[in-house]
């Protein structure tokens, strides 16, 4: 498929974006050791980001409602910029927090605004496409990102990632000044504008629909390490590998997920849910031997992941009009989905229910998922065909269409979301 370069910066950011979130993870023990604190207080840094996820995307898009979407993402990359950078120069757990939540601000505002131009960018037939390959940089910062970070703060000390992803931020802010074009500001211009989308039944059943299909993945995807060692027999080591595995399901899922939703939006979604939940009860018996376990992980995370571009593009259609602010908030639904799963599925071990019940969780999860997505489909029968996904705010003229590369799926994955929400 070929598509406008300035998608290409837009995955960029992404990346950073995606990287940042999630590569803490995998230095908790340097960082909880150089700044002695314990190690659940430093995985309070993981907590705290996915807090700022959730305040800061419709705070960050409601504050932007006035100005170009292109100068508010220079501005959100400008300040994710300044998070980074002050983590690296952290000197204290309070200036690491505080970097990290600055950072946090930025991330569902940039995927929500990304989406509405990444949409605005391509034909109306390819455009949950385009937020596809916008999210893609988000699966490379799992099946890359995450990794290549750890690696070096491991090597170098933390604060070296910090410093990287920093300069990530640097390239994908130059990216964006040179490769987006300029857009008007949007055609509703006003906060009042954009909250009035929420008065709209359907824009809070999307939104449920993001949180319950989400929520599944993660609720068996937070304990998938205790789960394989455990049940299936792979060593400590080998979980590394199995989350290449799961990050190349992931990447393949988001671009198979994307062109399914541009020919037919809630069918494949109805068919990705479903999936879902057959994928987990499944797992729950392959889970118990090594070869089976493998082969439904990376099933897993292709349908678990082919379920962001038609949620996104699903929120985008029912907030027509003022479609930035509804965006953002889809955004915090998935790191909630996130929160939601994780913490049920934490439950049901702490209970004593086995590694297994999580997945059970997930599977009914992403079941309930599928029947918030048919309540809407049924409303939409009910009051006519659905809109289209919105429409370029003014008349531009079009890009020439340019040849995008496909990305290099090398290296290994960390933990973590592709979608606090998620993501």
């Amino acid at each position: 498929m070929r598509l406008p370069l300035p998608l290409l910066a837009l995955a960029l950011g992404a990346f950073g974006i995606g990287t940042t979130e999630f590569v803490i993870v995998g230095l908790l023990p340097d960082v909880a050791g150089d700044l002695s604190v314990s190690i659940p207080s430093a995985g309070m840094l993981v907590t705290g980001y996915a807090l700022g996820v959730v305040v800061g995307a419709p705070l960050m898009t409601a504050a932007g409602a006035r100005l170009p979407r292109k100068t508010m993402l220079v501005a959100l990359m400008g300040i994710f910029i300044a998070g980074n950078l002050l983590c690296a120069l952290a000197g204290d757990y309070t200036a690491l927090m505080g970097g990290r939540l600055i950072a946090a601000l930025t991330h569902g505002a940039f995927f929500g605004i990304g989406s509405v131009v990444a949409a605005d960018l391509v034909a109306p037939d390819r455009r949950a496409s385009a937020i596809a390959l916008m999210f893609t940089g988000l699966t490379l910062a799992n099946v890359l990102g995450v990794p290549l970070g750890t690696a070096l703060g491991q090597q170098f000390g933390w604060r070296s990632t910090f410093w990287a992803v920093t300069g990530i931020g640097v390239v994908g802010l130059l990216a964006l000044i040179a490769l987006v074009p300029a857009q008007p500001r949007p055609q509703s211009g006003s906060l009042r504008g954009e909250l009035a989308v929420f008065r709209k039944p359907q824009v809070w059943l999307a939104l449920m629909t993001t949180v319950l299909g989400f929520g599944g993945l993660f609720a068996s995807f937070t304990y998938l390490a205790p789960m394989m060692t455990e049940l299936a027999g792979f060593s400590d080591g080998a979980v590394a590998w199995l989350l290449v595995l799961f990050g190349v399901g992931l990447s393949v899922g988001n671009v198979l997920g994307g062109r399914a939703a541009d020919r037919a939006l809630m069918p494949s979604l109805y068919v990705i849910l479903g999936g879902l939940s057959l994928v987990l009860v499944v797992f729950t018996f392959t889970a118990r031997a090594a070869l089976p376990a493998a082969i439904t992980l990376a099933v897993f995370g292709a349908v678990g992941f082919a379920t962001v571009p038609p949620l996104q593009a699903r929120v985008m259609q029912q907030a027509a009009g003022a479609p930035a602010l509804a965006s953002a908030a889809n955004i915090a639904a998935f790191n909630l989905g996130n929160a939601l799963g994780a913490w049920l599925g934490g439950l049901a071990v702490a209970h004593g229910l086995g590694w297994t019940a999580p997945t059970w969780i997930g599977a009914g999860l992403a079941a309930a998922g599928l029947g918030t997505a048919a309540l809407s489909g049924r409303l939409d029968r009910k009051s006519g065909p659905p809109r289209p996904l919105p429409t370029r705010s003014a008349p531009a003229q079009s890009l020439p269409a340019q040849p995008l590369p496909a990305p290099s799926l090398s290296a290994g994955a960390g933990h973590g979301t592709p979608p606090s929400n998620g993501s």
